[in-house]
């Protein structure tokens, strides 16, 4: 059984919100109506995750989520509205050590049930199976006397060293970097762009698995954080370097080219993929107009497997690719399955990508 503590102010979200869960019959329910209540029920009922709203009163979700990875780190997901206030909060939410978000029902609840409980269950499945970076804030828990989180024993991937393609030429000024990331990214691009300098020669292009509303946001957080200009993607822009170009949520980010100029653009998301942006669409479409020694791809944390088969291809075409390491990954989903591809021409922690790029500028 996995145990959920719900935590929420209206009455009928907790009820909808439960109903939801225990409907699937391997889920055990708590309920608490604000902050102050969920902390009190978080050590009781030690649950496997919390679902947290953002507004209550006496004490907020910010306020609680914080209490919660100080005293019981616990992975949590926030409950948000699809606003561009509610989207800043959310990140800020993700970078304090919230694992993922669902948006909140607009209008009548009742109707909105279909559509709620199978992302509502997908994403607290995910939740529990993720792992919580243990040394976040430890100087601060050990203070104030908070028990640690033992590790968990498991193999050191980054340590392997994966089959590499047979010839890797030396990357050129054109080159592009593919991001693709899904469950616990924002964290992981502040980790990967804020390390990467101003004359950091190549574009970035992100595929980040996010709804509309937020990637505007994301895209301002990281321009305020990184050296690079950070810009969301919503028409054909020029794919120029030193730049980060992020694509709008529920679009598909592709590179394409207007005349001889290489561009970057959002298109309507393709049902034949599952999760938008899409990044194995966005890698497949850089093969269209680079060679493969002109491409890095790197495959951050997320659940699922978007981005291994294309990356994977793009290894045995000759072309470098990085998965992050199962330590520091929120869930080794994506870049795990690249991993079992063979695709993964490196191994690395997330701190330590931005170095392993700045090794290959020419």
């Amino acid at each position: 059984m996995i145990k959920v503590l719900v935590v929420d102010d209206s009455a009928l979200m907790r009820r909808v919100l439960t109903g939801i869960l225990h409907d699937v019959g391997d889920f055990e329910v708590f309920t608490a109506r604000d902050g102050v209540e969920a902390l009190a029920r978080l050590h009781e009922t030690q649950p496997d995750v919390v679902t947290l709203d953002v507004t209550m009163p006496n004490m907020g979700g910010l306020e609680c989520l914080d209490h919660i990875m100080l005293e019981r780190p616990t992975p949590v997901v926030m409950f948000s509205a699809l606003t561009e206030a509610g989207a800043d909060v959310t990140l800020a939410a993700l970078q304090m050590g919230a694992v993922d978000f669902l948006a909140k029902p607009e209008g009548a609840v009742s109707l909105a049930i279909e559509d709620l409980a199978p992302v509502l269950i997908e994403k607290v499945r995910n939740a529990a199976l993720s792992r919580l970076p243990k040394a976040r804030r430890l100087a601060e828990r050990v203070r104030r006397g908070q028990p640690l989180v033992a590790p968990s024993p498991r193999l050191a991937r980054e340590s392997i060293q994966p089959q590499k393609p047979r010839t890797q030429p030396v990357l050129s000024a054109d080159a592009v970097v593919l991001v693709g990331a899904s469950t616990g990214g924002p964290p992981a691009l502040d980790a990967l762009l804020t390390r990467l300098p101003e004359n950091f020669p190549w574009p970035v292009v992100v595929a980040q698995h996010m709804p509309a509303a937020f990637t505007g946001p994301l895209a301002r957080r990281l321009d305020r954080a990184c050296k690079l200009r950070v810009t969301e993607v919503t028409g054909p822009v020029p794919l120029l370097p030193k730049t980060v170009f992020i694509g709008r949520g529920d679009t598909d980010i592709v590179v394409g080219r207007h005349g001889t100029a290489p561009v970057v653009m959002a298109v309507a998301g393709d049902p034949a993929y599952r999760w938008h942006p899409s990044v194995d669409r966005l890698v497949t479409s850089a093969m269209a107009h680079f060679s493969a020694p002109q491409l890095i791809g790197v495959l951050m944390t997320g659940m699922g497997n978007d981005g291994a088969a294309s990356m994977a291809a793009l290894h045995r075409a000759g072309g470098r690719t990085i998965a992050e390491a199962e330590e520091t990954a929120i869930v080794w989903g994506m870049p795990g399955e690249l991993f079992k591809a063979g695709g993964a021409g490196d191994i690395l922690r997330r701190e330590h990508i931005a170095g392993k790029l700045l090794e290959w500028v020419p």
